[in-house]
């Protein structure tokens, strides 16, 4: 696959903790513009791969390159990327808009506009003063998604963006996110969900005991 195509490019990645590697030699290009699925067991290196992707770990061997830079090398966290790894950590006592505002404020590339729009593009309200602590799993979780992509980023990585959602917040957040492929948004979803699966990803490989398997090209 040719570089320009490429968002994503997984170069002979390797990952060790202690004297157990957890991931092995993983290669994988991910095209633009598509939703890739990725799915396997707890334990199965999917949140591992994910979190060397975002920079959050360096690989052991191999390189991993996102819009074409070397991540933990020419970037330590790629830009234009929004993120939810495993449950989105907010501050409890505070609202949701709040938390989302404390955020942007490290960048600054985004206001309240921008938040608020993000807050109820994924169906919650921005005037709620609830604080976040007494919010329930499904509505953290949307806070999450409203978190990712309120910078409006080219690539998302979204690690079990729909867990703790009902029947009606899943077909919610599975419209948004084929919305934000629509907008021209690389999305790549970590899922125990084979019905999320199916109905979102154009490409699905699955992780197994550290190692890649390519389901649908």
């Amino acid at each position: 696959m040719e570089k320009s195509k490429s968002i994503i490019s997984v170069q002979g990645v390797s990952k060790d903790f202690g004297h157990e590697r957890v991931l092995h030699n993983i290669t994988r290009d991910f095209a633009r513009g598509k939703i890739h699925g990725i799915v396997g067991n707890n334990g199965s290196g999917k949140t591992v791969l994910m979190k060397c992707i975002c920079g959050f770990l360096i690989p052991t061997e191999g390189k991993i390159f996102v819009h074409g830079k070397q991540v933990g090398r020419e970037v330590d966290f790629p830009p234009g990327l929004g993120v939810i790894i495993e449950t989105p950590g907010f501050l409890p006592n505070v609202s949701g808009i709040r938390n989302l505002e404390i955020l942007a404020s490290l960048q600054k590339k985004v206001g309240l506009r921008e938040i608020a729009a993000a807050i109820r593009r994924v169906g919650l309200d921005p005037e709620l003063k609830k604080p976040v602590g007494k919010y329930s799993l499904g509505m953290r979780q949307r806070l999450g998604i409203a978190q990712a992509i309120m910078e409006d980023p080219e690539l998302l990585i979204l690690d079990e963006p729909l867990n703790g959602l009902d029947k009606h917040g899943v077909k919610e957040m599975r419209d948004l996110i084929l919305g934000l492929k629509e907008d021209g948004k690389t999305i790549l979803l970590a899922s125990h969900n084979q019905g999320d699966i199916d109905a979102l990803c154009d490409t699905v490989c699955e992780m197994d005991a550290g190692r890649m398997t390519i389901l649908r090209e």
